[in-house]
């Protein structure tokens, strides 16, 4: 019997083990041999899908800001929700899940639950509160995703001017939609990589990081001013019954629009539904400007050499038929010069003038100042007006334009013709925006300076004499302006008893540098422009210079030393009032109006007025010191205001026989 031979079980493991390495080692072969060459180019394509994708993305909107640097319109994040209906495990049990989260009825959610897709929008720019009960409820298909809303953060303030945007961010009124390409973030599609802790950047072409930001846009506008604009409209509109105002006020040498107004306001925070509410009424409504208008013609009038400062009219009266149309002025009066005329405001005069004028010339500078074009500020939609071509006039015609009838024009266009004269004689474009800085239409040279400067001589009496324009008034401060007063046409095209109040002024009269226009539609029981706009300018002149710190010190002059044979117009002013500058809540003390003693005396003739002391009693301190200068006496003053409430000598008495002298005594108002 044979003796068994022990196996060899050490080496027998080492073969199995060789055996299993070979079998492992030719299987790993054939892995890297299929990943990399059979599916290689299939599986490269997979990572690159997961690491780096092409994605569509838009950037935060820019931002808008005033002149100041004052944030207008900002784009912020905010929570949007969205669900897929097919992931959803229960629709009917989410639905009032979903209600009851975002605070909306259950009939909406149903609704938009029960649509076929696999993506369906659920509500847009929900609150932070709305978005916290999404996540608590922790329903599967239910997604948040971050939009950015649009946020204004003065509220109503330049609403119609900033506009709005929509729900996915384009803009849609405004500097919103007009600025849409600066202000809209780039859109591109971008590859977006994930870095190994899973952030994921975006980068261009050459692997830079991208700012997908939009611009930001930096206006003209001065918020503060615009609130001063804004709130003196407001007051003028409800204290008279109208149905819209507006209000602009424009830096005189530069042609930078300040403020723009409208009244309604309109809060582009708030729902949109009414397009009225977003109406830009400066931009939109082109109205029969009225008497603002004369001060074109008179302009025109003497650049031709049809008038001069002392051609003087017959005004009929108050009353002249022309062609069978009888054209009234509101007070009957006979003869006046033509500074008197504008001063006045008489129609008949004016429309006389303007028939002296003739049609095709006075057309001609009515175009020149940009009546009946745009004045190209980037906005969209403005009204050009209507100024009909000259050989469709016929004399009735050109008397009712010579008065501002006939014809229409927008707050912008009233402006820049305005402008014109204050920088005498040159037409400088309106501006609306900073930055971008905006292509400038050159300047063109509509009449001669000294011709400029007449008018606005005549447009200073219309304020501070006995004008039409004496509610425009600022103590310390010469104005100018003009009113207006124009009857709205009805659906038949005849005129009714609807009308737009107006008036147009400038601070200081003398050395423009605000000018500022106010309008209210169908004002009523009172419908004069110098009753009802005139104070909404001064109004805001005032506060306007006293927030810029260029009001001045309401003059208190004295005379000191005066010696034998001095000039009269050598004073030193030794004493003032100081004006402090009028916060947003501070009253501003009331300025006479018309009937109230704040113009010169009517005197008998030279040798009475020589002989006896005139009445200043009532007048504003500086023209009273004008007044005695004429009678060679510089007056002392006693007291802190604005206005003279008392005097000595008692006026209407004989000069005393000796050296004369006044003392002014005076009070606020």
């Amino acid at each position: 019997m044979k003796k068994s031979v022990p196996r060899d079980w050490v080496r027998i493991r080492m073969v199995l083990l060789g055996m299993c390495v070979f079998v492992i080692w030719g299987g790993l072969w054939y892995r890297a041999f299929q990943v990399q060459i059979i599916r290689g180019p299939e599986l490269t394509a997979m990572a690159s899908r997961q690491h780096k994708a092409a994605e569509f993305e838009r950037g935060m909107r820019g931002e808008i800001f005033d002149r100041q640097g004052r944030l207008l319109a900002k784009s912020t994040g905010i929570q949007s929700v969205y669900v897929r209906p097919l992931e959803l495990e229960d629709p009917a049990a989410a639905a009032p899940v979903l209600a009851a989260a975002l605070e909306v009825p259950l009939s909406q959610v149903q609704t938009q639950l029960a649509r076929p897709q696999n993506f369906v929008w659920l509500a847009r720019q929900i609150s932070d509160r709305n978005a916290r009960n999404i996540v608590d409820a922790g329903l599967r298909g239910v997604y948040l995703a971050e939009e950015t809303a649009r946020f204004y953060p003065h509220g109503h303030l330049a609403g119609q001017v900033l506009g709005f945007v929509g729900l996915d961010g384009e803009g849609l009124e405004g500097i919103e939609r007009a600025f849409d390409e600066v202000l809209a973030g780039d859109k591109a599609t971008f590859v977006a990589q994930r870095d190994a802790s899973g952030r994921r950047m975006y980068l261009d072409a050459q692997g830079r990081e991208v700012d997908l930001r939009g611009q930001n846009v930096t206006l003209t506008l001065d918020a503060q001013i615009q609130f001063f604009a804004e709130e003196a409209l407001a007051e003028a509109v409800r204290n008279f019954n109208g149905k819209t105002g507006m209000a602009l006020v424009v830096h005189v040498s530069s042609g930078e629009i300040l403020a723009m107004a409208n009244y309604p306001f309109f809060n582009p925070n708030m729902s949109r539904r009414n397009p009225e509410q977003w109406r830009n009424r400066v931009l939109l409504d082109a109205l029969e400007p009225g008497s603002t208008l004369k001060p074109m013609l008179m302009a025109a009038a003497l650049e031709e050499g049809v008038i001069t400062n002392d051609t003087i009219y017959f005004c009929e009266e108050g009353r002249w038929r022309l062609t069978g149309v009888t054209i009234r002025d509101v007070r009957g009066r006979g003869w006046l010069p033509a500074n008197k005329i504008l001063r006045y405001s008489s129609n008949i005069c004016s429309a006389k003038i303007g028939l002296d004028l003739g049609a095709t010339r006075y057309h001609g500078y009515l175009r020149k100042m940009g009546f009946g074009e745009r004045t190209g500020l980037p906005l969209l939609g403005e009204n050009p007006g209507i100024l009909r071509p000259p050989r469709s006039w016929y004399p009735v015609d050109l008397a009712a334009v010579s008065f501002g009838q006939g014809m229409s024009a927008n707050a912008l266009q009233m402006a820049r013709a305005y402008l014109v004269l204050a920088n005498r004689g040159v037409m400088r474009p309106l501006q609306l925006v900073r930055d971008p800085e905006q292509a400038v239409a050159p300047m063109a040279v509509v009449f001669r300076e000294e011709v400029a400067q007449t008018v606005m001589r005549m447009l200073q009496e219309v304020v501070e004499e006995d004008g039409t324009g004496t509610q425009a008034r600022i103590p310390g401060v010469i104005g100018a302006g003009k009113t207006g007063t124009a009857q709205k046409a009805t659906a038949t095209g005849r005129y009714g008893d609807r009308y737009v109040a107006s008036f147009a002024g400038f601070y200081p009269g003398d050395e423009p540098e605000y000018f500022i226009y106010v309008v209210v539609d169908e004002p009523h029981p009172q419908h004069y422009g110098g009753v009802v706009a005139a104070p909404a300018v001064r109004e805001i002149g005032l506060r306007s210079l006293a927030y810029a710190g260029r009001l001045p010190e309401i003059g208190v002059l004295v005379a000191e030393g005066q010696q034998q044979g001095q000039q009269a117009d050598q004073i030193l002013t030794n004493r003032s009032l100081r004006v402090e500058r009028i916060g947003l809540e501070q009253p501003i003390h009331r300025i006479p109006g018309p009937g109230e003693p704040d113009a010169l005396p009517q005197q008998d003739g030279l040798e009475s007025e020589e002989q006896l002391v005139p009445n200043v009693t009532g007048m504003s301190v500086r023209r009273a010191v004008e007044h005695l200068r004429g009678f060679g006496v510089m007056p002392k003053v006693e007291g802190g205001g604005g206005i003279v409430f008392r005097q000595t000598p008692e006026p209407d008495q004989p000069w005393p026989r000796h050296e004369r002298e006044v003392t002014l005594w005076l009070e606020f108002s």
